[in-house]
């Protein structure tokens, strides 16, 4: 579940000091009423009455008084006792909700394959065809609708069936990891994440994920995991932040119900937790995702907010802006944040719209953006800061943040 630094309550009321002029300014009342006290008591007049009355009377007075000063007192170093106790518990609690934030997942490998990535273009060319605006989102057939609709294909043949051409880049993406993790002991685990968004039903898409996974030659077992998108990576740092276990992405986007405006891509991410893994130099950190609480722009601000503290880094720090998966209706909002004062990002940071160079990457939307910004920085630039939707569009938006690896975590 999402750390939420709001639900902490607020620091304690602290009692207010007792007034040093009011006290004194009591004190000649104690004594007149020590005076009334001997008048409405003494059967003898005023006048004659002893030193001995007089002195018990103004002297008990005077005691009166200082015992109510010190209850007063008492009264306020319990109070402010009280209130350090309240605020030691918060503080505690607040950094071990701060320490959970800003728990992250390292990059080991990545890959995408999108419209721009064809047998002349390898995956350098395919991200320095995005950092330079190219567009690939034009009118043409499509695998699933059957007539001509405005979206990007992947390399292939148009007519190719639909679980054979899925089948193909499955092969293609399990092959791009295979050498990686041939590097790995066959007892290591890999949780899996796997989202195919595509028309075909869903049995025959499991079946040309089990046949691209027996011939990929990869040894481990590869555990499913529930959680989708990127409530995964969420979830991931909340329950299993000290796993020795590798989460491993997979996200293909294909032949679509609804092709238009889309863009077919496939993405693989392998992830790992910092500090439990030493068979990778890790490429990119992949800090907490923050989702919006709303569809507004001020609830979009200050998810972005909260993901860039995550990465305890300054919005003037980002370079690179990636919008992926953003619905019609969510563009206003996104613009908003992107010029709001409050969120002062850098007047030449770099957007990167996935969605008007390729279309619409469905289920894909968060992954493929992730997977550039991770090439982006693997070739030198600077933090990533990641605006993406989910398939469903009425869901609200997420923001992402992606630094460089320090030397020394290397």
């Amino acid at each position: 579940m999402a750390v939420e630094l709001d639900r902490i309550p607020a620091q304690a009321d602290r009692p207010s000091k007792p007034s040093l002029w009011l006290w004194l300014c009591l004190f000649p009342i104690f004594l007149l009423l020590g005076c009334a006290g001997v008048a409405l008591f003494s059967e003898v007049g005023l006048r004659a009455q002893t030193a001995v009355v007089w002195g018990a009377a103004l002297g008990g007075a005077f005691l009166g008084w200082c015992l109510t000063c010190g209850l007063r007192v008492l009264y306020y170093l319990t109070q402010q006792h009280s209130a350090d106790g309240w605020d030691a518990a918060r503080a505690i609690d607040l950094e071990c909700m701060l320490s959970q934030g800003r728990r992250r997942q390292q990059i080991l490998a990545f890959t995408a394959h999108t419209a721009l990535r064809t047998e002349q273009l390898d995956s350098l060319s395919q991200v320095d065809a995005i950092l330079e605006g190219t567009s690939v989102l034009k009118a043409q057939p499509s695998r699933s609708a059957g007539e001509t609709v405005r979206h990007s294909l992947l390399p292939g043949d148009v007519n190719e069936n639909p679980e054979r051409a899925l089948l193909r880049i499955l092969k293609k993406l399990l092959n791009d990891f295979a050498a990686h993790l041939a590097e790995l002991a066959d007892d290591v685990e890999l949780a899996l994440l796997l989202e195919i968004d595509s028309s075909l039903r869903e049995d025959r898409q499991g079946k040309a994920w089990q046949k691209a996974l027996a011939e990929s030659g990869i040894r481990q077992t590869l555990k499913p995991i529930t959680w989708t998108g990127l409530e995964a990576v969420d979830q991931w740092l909340d329950q299993r932040s000290d796993d020795q276990a590798l989460l491993l992405l997979v996200s293909v986007v294909i032949a679509p119900d609804a092709p238009h405006g889309t863009a077919e891509s496939a993405v693989g991410l392998l992830l790992g937790n910092p500090g439990t893994q030493l068979a990778f130099l890790p490429v990119a950190n992949l800090h907490r995702p923050e989702q919006a609480r709303g569809e507004s722009a001020g609830a979009l601000s200050r998810a972005t907010q909260l993901a860039l503290s995550w990465a305890s880094l300054q919005a003037n720090g980002v370079e690179h802006i990636w919008r992926s998966g953003i619905a019609q209706k969510n563009h206003a909002a996104v613009t908003t944040v992107m010029t709001d004062g409050e969120l002062p990002l850098p007047a030449d940071r770099k957007i990167h719209d996935l969605d008007a160079l390729l279309g619409h990457p469905g289920a894909a939307a968060p992954w493929l953006a992730i997977a550039l910004a991770a090439q982006a920085v693997q070739r030198g630039c600077g933090p990533q800061l990641i605006l993406s939707g989910v398939r469903c569009v009425d869901a609200p938006l997420w923001g992402t943040v992606l630094t460089p690896v320090s030397p020394l975590m290397t």
